[in-house]
């Protein structure tokens, strides 16, 4: 049996239409935002304006608030600290919620083409693939770059 897949992707550098080219591209039918605080300086990332653009492009929209990186993780991997990043994640995902949340997720992804949304395009400095590796460990990883 194959293992099913679940994808990533990041908004940096990125305009709303290019995500979702790439989310409708990849035929993702979820799109699961996965920052603790939904909200984005760059037009369109903001929590209801992309629910509604994800809308308009018959993507589903779902925030899971309790998988996203607490203040000081994020700050951590803006200073590049990635190891710090690792740490403060880990505790996060051993959270009652974020235990919740991440069954739900993986169920979700099991039934649907869910992809995993954070800020940052490379995934390997992103807590989007340290949610992946830890809670959806059986998922085949697909990296989508808009």
């Amino acid at each position: 049996m194959t293992a099913p897949s679940i994808w990533t992707i990041g908004y940096e550098q990125a305009t709303v239409a290019d995500v979702i080219g790439a989310l409708t591209g990849a035929g993702v039918e979820v799109l699961a935002d996965v920052r603790a605080l939904p909200l984005s300086r760059r037009p369109g990332f903001s929590k209801t304006a992309l629910a509604g653009a994800l809308a308009e492009a018959g993507i589903a929209y779902r925030h899971f608030k309790a998988l996203g990186t607490p203040a000081d993780g994020r700050a951590a991997a803006r200073a590049g600290k990635h190891a710090e990043l690792e740490r403060i994640y880990a505790g996060q995902l051993e959270l009652p919620e974020a235990i919740a949340a991440g069954a739900q997720l993986a169920d979700l992804a099991r039934d649907k083409r869910v992809a995993l949304l954070c800020y940052e395009r490379d995934a390997n400095v992103c807590h989007r693939t340290l949610l992946r590796e830890a809670l959806l460990a059986g998922f085949a990883p697909i990296d989508l770059l808009p």
